[in-house]
């Protein structure tokens, strides 16, 4: 295995700096080090499996929270061997804005169903900020207490002002702001 150090760049080029692992063999090989793809996707892989248990203990510190805040966001995944992407959802768990843990859950799936948002909450019965997506309906009708965001209800408001100079909408807006 690696260095630590090694291991830190590899991982934090692929998923912080959304670099992937044939860029990085050839960036390392400009440098003058022959690291294969395939040597770098098993110290991944291996990563992974070591740093679960830190994932599996940060999912339930946030599932401890009565609060928990939810948005998935799609991102463009590379098809290995096909050379083409296709979309997959980064979702995105933490506590409320006012506890004391400061920490994200990312959640990587290959697709957008609810059923994702499900599989993670488990059987939480917390009060759930998200968006008004349709996945997470199906959480609402199993204990969990939809909170609404803000800022997309907010946006309603504002895109009505614009395209219909709308006083109600402006008199909501100035509402919203005093909040």
């Amino acid at each position: 295995m690696a260095s630590t150090g090694l291991l830190a760049q590899v991982l934090v080029a692929k998923y912080a700096d959304h670099l992937p692992l044939y860029r990085q063999e050839k960036i390392f090989e400009r440098a003058g080090m022959k690291l294969a793809r395939s040597t770098m996707a098993e110290w991944v892989g291996v990563c992974s499996v070591q740093l679960q248990p830190l994932a599996d203990a940060l999912r339930e510190a946030i599932l401890a929270h009565r609060v928990v805040h939810a948005d998935e966001t799609p991102v463009q995944m590379l098809q290995p061997g096909t050379k083409k992407t296709h979309r997959a959802y980064l979702w995105a768990y933490a506590p409320g804005a006012f506890e004391d843990l400061r920490a994200v859950v990312y959640d990587f799936t290959d697709g957008r169903a609810g059923e994702h948002a499900r599989r993670f909450l488990g059987d939480w019965h917390g009060s759930l900020l998200c968006d008004d997506y349709a996945g997470y309906k199906a959480c609402f009708m199993q204990g969990v207490t939809e909170i609404g965001c803000m800022a997309h209800a907010r946006r309603k408001f504002f895109d009505l002002h614009v395209a219909a100079k709308s006083q109600l909408a402006e008199q909501a807006l100035r509402y919203m702001g005093q909040l």
